[in-house]
């Protein structure tokens, strides 16, 4: 097949276009689930669709599907992200991989090359989590990893429920609609990658083999308050001390592990948090990544092992979620790797760390996923940027994989 091209300037309107809704001000955007700028988001997105002849429906979590008919009565090719951001993030985070999505189907359609089956452009509700917890909620309910009715009674910082807010967008359909492996037989997500590794290595696409699994833990100290100007410090019970104490012995041990294995401590919680007053309880998490069940095994034990008491303070810990790790579709891997190297672009082969919808959408059909690299693989962040190039080339990689599904 000659390699078809999408188009650079229209791939930039959309970056441009869809920045506005949820612009901070700063370079970047905060536009959580079902708020005004997101609705403002797939507000633009219907337009466009139905402007090239989309049809387009929604599910009971609000996902939505703009499907372009194929010539023939056969299962959907599905391909999206979502559209939702975090509190000051950036252009490119999830909504890439709508806008390449949206310039993939806009190729098929202006330059009217066939397709059997039809094509669908997705976008999930809520990945982020940043508004309703948790993240991937709808693709989470889809699948059967969350309890719907749970996920409804989920509220934001002001109290409003996610299904009042689905309620009040106007995207509330059919639990008929949902994505499902009867209809459809592919789903393709491209994604920045998140990191630094493309760039570093120089390559223009990220074939993703998977998402690695990963450990929750939050731990926690409780020790004795006391007044900061009287208790000596040898009688203390400081549980601040207790935790940075645990915080280094868990570096310690962790980094005598794979040097691929990645682990934060993103979340501290000191009581009573007053400067006069001795911390009598912490609680900090430990967030632990890799793709090899066997390091994430060993993190446990290691987490086990931690002393029972540290700066006199009681110790305990508790596993908050976890995930194993989920292998994409073989095939459709191997596709995108071809068509990669068919359109010239240095590519590797890599497993995300952050999850994505695809990975729950792998339990139901076959999926795989495209990362493109951004600068300083900056992410959730203001400054987040990927290059208009960048961009393109995966929006190329991601029609022609379409379009080799579409041959089957």
């Amino acid at each position: 097949m000659k390699n078809i091209n999408c188009d650079k300037d229209r791939m930039k309107d959309k970056i441009v276009t869809f920045s506005k809704f949820g612009d901070t001000g700063r370079g970047g955007i905060t536009r959580l689930a079902l708020s005004e700028a997101d609705l403002k988001a797939r507000s633009e997105f219907t337009k466009r669709m139905k402007a090239l002849g989309a049809e387009i429906i929604t599910d009971d979590m609000g996902n939505m599907y703009a499907t372009f008919k194929g010539a023939e009565d056969l299962p959907h090719i599905a391909m999206g992200s979502h559209c939702d951001s975090v509190v000051q993030g950036g252009n490119y985070d999830g909504i890439l991989g709508v806008m390449t999505a949206m310039e993939a189907a806009e190729t098929i359609v202006t330059e009217n090359i066939p397709h059997r089956h039809p094509i669908t452009v997705m976008i999930w509700t809520n990945e982020e989590g940043a508004r309703f917890d948790p993240a991937m909620m709808s693709s989470g309910v889809i699948t059967g990893k969350f309890d719907k009715e749970k996920m409804l009674a989920s509220k934001d910082v002001e109290g409003v429920t996610f299904g009042e807010a689905l309620d009040a967008s106007g995207y509330k359909g059919d639990e008929s609609n949902r994505i499902n492996p009867k209809d459809y037989m592919a789903l393709l997500e491209l994604h920045i990658e998140q990191g630094p590794v493309l760039e570093s290595k120089k390559m223009d696409i990220g074939v993703v083999e998977g998402v690695v699994g990963m450990v929750n833990y939050e731990f926690e100290f409780i020790g004795q308050a006391g007044h900061a100007g009287t208790v000596p410090q040898k009688m203390r019970k400081d549980a601040l001390l207790a935790a940075s104490e645990a915080i280094q012995y868990l570096h310690r041990e962790l980094d005598k592990l794979d040097d691929k294995l990645v682990y934060t401590t993103g979340r501290i919680n000191c009581s009573p948090n007053v400067h006069t007053i001795i911390p009598d309880d912490v609680k900090f998490t430990l967030d632990a990544r890799h793709q090899d069940p066997k390091v994430i095994q060993q993190v446990v034990e290691i987490i086990r092992n931690i002393p029972s008491e540290l700066a006199k303070c009681k110790v305990s810990y508790r596993e908050l979620w976890s995930r194993k790790t989920i292998s994409f579709n073989k095939e459709l891997v191997d596709l995108v790797e071809k068509n990669a190297n068919e359109y010239g672009y240095s590519n590797m082969r890599m497993y995300s760390g952050p999850g994505h919808d695809a990975q729950f959408a792998a339990d139901m059909l076959p999926v795989t996923m495209i990362f493109v690299p951004s600068i300083g693989g900056n992410s959730h962040c203001e400054i987040e940027k990927t290059p208009v190039d960048n961009c393109l080339k995966g929006a190329n990689v991601l029609l022609r994989t379409i379009l080799d599904i579409d041959k089957k």
